[in-house]
């Protein structure tokens, strides 16, 4: 299929602003659109001959692609999250989401009976489930691509977790404006996102979590997430290479003020 029978955007060999940054940004390297993240026992699909090309920002290392930029949400769906999804991502139904309970619920267990928890991008409510089964009082799912979980969540929530989403975002500055106007004062958003390992340089795109086919278009590193969220006023807190913190202000009884 040709690109512009998809409404993909054209290369652009000028230099662009950074959508983190604004700092001035080159073509870093080319991949297949159907080039889906390098994981164990995931097969690559047959090559669609459409280039995607990323370009990575000098300044704060952001790694994107613009060529999604122009799609809707609708399209989205037709050509990424499609039935032919769960093949290159076989741990979004029940692993990943089932892990992220566990590891949710040994942080916040003591609070369970108190806090609001909304899971943005939470694709099919086995995360918020495993949390009320565990006695959570409210965990609620928003996914603005499943059409189940697509309505916008009412209020604002002490905790919103955000699990593999980041990267997926076009224009992560306008999503993370998205979840902040879920958050509550104080609150904090509990997400994960992997970012860039020190020796990306030597890999570049053969880095494994590069894949348009995943819907891995954003691609950060430590500081250009850092960037980001104080756009909003909020601070981020990297607790190691794929999970963090973002808050303007955390919950005292949640023990976390030396974060602060």
């Amino acid at each position: 299929m040709a690109k512009n029978q998809l409404g993909l955007r054209p290369a652009n060999s000028a230099a662009l602003p950074c959508k983190i940054c604004d700092e001035a940004t080159e073509l870093y390297g080319v991949v297949d659109m159907h080039r889906p993240c390098l994981i164990q026992g995931v097969s690559h699909p047959p090559l669609s001959g459409l280039p995607i090309y990323y370009r990575r920002c000098g300044k704060c290392g952001f790694l994107f692609t613009d060529a999604f930029d122009d799609w809707s949400e609708d399209e989205f769906r037709t050509h990424i999250y499609n039935d032919g999804y769960l093949a290159v991502d076989p741990d979004y139904v029940t692993v990943r989401p089932t892990g992220n309970a566990g590891l949710v619920s040994s942080l916040w267990a003591a609070h369970k009976d108190s806090i609001r928890v909304l899971d943005f991008g939470g694709g099919n409510d086995v995360f918020c489930s495993a949390l009320r089964a565990s006695g959570f009082r409210e965990a609620v799912t928003y996914d603005p691509m499943v059409p189940e979980h697509a309505r916008a969540p009412d209020g604002r929530f002490d905790l919103v977790t955000c699990f593999e989403t980041l990267e997926h975002l076009p224009d992560p500055v306008a999503g993370i404006a998205e979840i902040i106007e879920c958050i509550a004062e104080p609150g904090a958003v509990f997400y994960s996102t992997l970012t860039q390992p020190a020796d990306f340089d030597r890999m570049g795109l053969s880095w494994w979590y590069v894949g348009p086919r995943n819907g891995h278009i954003s691609i950060f590193t430590r500081q250009s997430l850092a960037l980001a969220w104080a756009r909003h006023g909020f601070r981020n807190v990297s607790l190691n290479d794929g999970t963090h913190l973002a808050f303007r202000t955390l919950p005292e009884q949640w023990g976390l003020t030396a974060l602060q």
